[in-house]
């Protein structure tokens, strides 16, 4: 269940009530693809760096160790020894991501496996009984992501589809979480918003997955390949015709100045690979830009990656030993600037949170922007 707060313009305030535990709102969640954050990141660091959620790949995880397997051990929460919230995504992206190793037909998507080259078949049945056995808080429905550039007709055809298969995947949660071998039979679902950068089928899109009083909404297919001016365009054009007393999600999005964007324009979860992809190759965010720490000149440089921060990597090490790290190719310089991401990442998100409540999110949002475009 999801508690509006405080709105503050259109940015939204909020809590989510699930199964393991409340979801503070807006938030970012950390992603995991198979069930561990890249870098070394363990879930006890997690508990310290601020993470609320953490999200794992339906498709990667069937793939390696297996959903079985998951299940056989308890389901996620219990294999990956996690006590909060988990949103599986339903494999949906990875028909965009693997193009050249899928066919996509009405009953669902062929794959060839990435790791493997066996052959994968998913379709929304499917996907949900995946993301059952892996007992996750929240379940994705199964989608067509398309690229954003794709013609009218393409657009709209795959958006049909979409919504046959969202139809389909809330029938088969209803029928999994009825069963008495299910593990989490309080899983929820989310439905994905697709469309491209075509207001009109997005809105239409929009209007029709309302009907069907789903857990909450998801905005997909974006930041794949459109202007973020486009971006900014759809999620505007999109989000009013989205329950306001659901939550919405917009998937994949982005750097510190998408998020904050977004939020004005009402959008409550986000996740995204940048905080640990950018730690793992030295580059880390402050509130005066991002840095690279392969460059020379911290070499010397006996300050923490950020004056004030409260995460572990700022609490001991310098920017010169993490430089030093990095460059010696050990892997504990990837993990402290991936830890130093991540907290700060949760750490706007609440304050992303006070600034609503307190009714002055404008101002901390050109603020924090200003900041960031410094460095």
């Amino acid at each position: 269940m999801y508690e509006l707060l405080k709105k503050d313009g259109n940015a939204k305030r909020g809590q989510f009530h699930t199964v393991h535990g409340v979801i503070e709102t807006p938030v970012f969640m950390n992603v995991g693809t198979a069930a561990a954050i890249k870098g070394a990141v363990s879930t006890e660091d997690l508990q310290q760096l601020k993470t609320q959620v953490e999200l794992s790949n339906t498709y990667h995880l069937h793939v390696r160790p297996g959903d079985k397997v998951v299940k056989a051990m308890g389901g996620l929460h219990k294999f990956m020894v996690w006590d909060k919230p988990i949103l599986t995504d339903s494999g949906g992206f990875q028909v965009f991501s693997l193009a050249s190793l899928r066919k996509i037909k009405e009953e669902g998507v062929f794959f060839q496996s990435h790791v493997d080259g066996r052959k994968i078949f998913m379709g929304p049945e499917e996907s949900m009984q995946i993301q059952s056995n892996l007992a996750s808080t929240i379940a994705m429905a199964f989608d067509e992501c398309p690229p954003s550039l794709e013609s009218r007709t393409y657009m709209e055809n795959s958006v049909a589809r979409t919504t046959r298969w969202l139809e389909r995947c809330k029938k088969e949660m209803n029928r999994l979480n009825s069963l008495e071998d299910t593990i989490n039979k309080q899983q929820m679902l989310f439905g994905i918003n697709q469309g491209g950068c075509f207001e009109d089928i997005r809105i239409d899109h929009a209007k029709r997955i309302s009907e069907m009083e789903l857990d909450g909404y998801a905005i997909g297919g974006l930041a794949v390949g459109e202007s973020h001016a486009d971006m900014y365009r759809t999620i505007e054009a999109v989000v009013p015709y989205l329950p306001d007393e659901k939550p919405t999600y917009l998937m994949g999005v982005g750097t510190p100045a998408n998020i904050l964007e977004a939020v004005e324009r009402g959008v409550d979860f986000f996740d995204c690979v940048y905080p640990s992809r950018n730690g793992r190759h030295g580059h880390v965010y402050t509130n005066h830009g991002k840095l690279n720490l392969f460059n020379a000149k911290y070499e010397l440089d006996d300050k923490p990656i950020e004056e004030g921060c409260g995460c572990p990597a700022c609490q001991k090490y310098s920017r010169a030993y993490i430089r030093h790290l990095l460059k010696a190719k050990e892997m504990l310089g990837m993990r402290l600037c991936v830890m130093h991401n991540l907290y700060f990442y949760n750490n706007m998100m609440e304050e992303i949170r006070n600034a609503i409540e307190q009714g002055c999110f404008a101002e901390y949002k050109k603020k924090k922007l200003e900041g960031m475009e410094k460095g």
